[in-house]
């Protein structure tokens, strides 16, 4: 049985000793090829992964933007006085007034 395999597969005897002979250095060479083969992999998956939080860091930082200026238009005296006069709230004419610590 075994030699038919080996002539159906054209595989001299002494190719199959020498693999047998050596097979803990083959399964070695196997397991590192499969550590080679998974560490690819995560490395790749991990690439994804930063991109895309450095994608959405990108975002938050220009809706942060876009909220810190919305914030400083709204926060501007005339905005303020716009937005309080429904309510029947008026700034007085002389302007604020200045406290002086002695």
């Amino acid at each position: 049985m075994p030699k038919n395999i080996l002539s159906a597969l054209n595989v001299s005897q002494r190719t199959t000793e020498w693999v047998f002979a050596n097979f803990r250095y083959v399964l070695f060479l196997v397991g590192l090829l499969v550590i080679y083969i998974a560490n690819a992999h995560l490395a790749e998956k991990n690439l994804r992964e930063i991109q895309l939080l450095q994608r959405e860091i990108r975002e938050l930082k220009w809706e942060y933007t876009s909220i810190v200026s919305d914030m400083m238009y709204r926060s501007m005296q005339s905005q303020v006085a716009t937005s309080v006069a429904p309510l029947g709230l008026e700034l007085p004419p002389e302007g604020p007034k200045v406290i002086e610590v002695k």
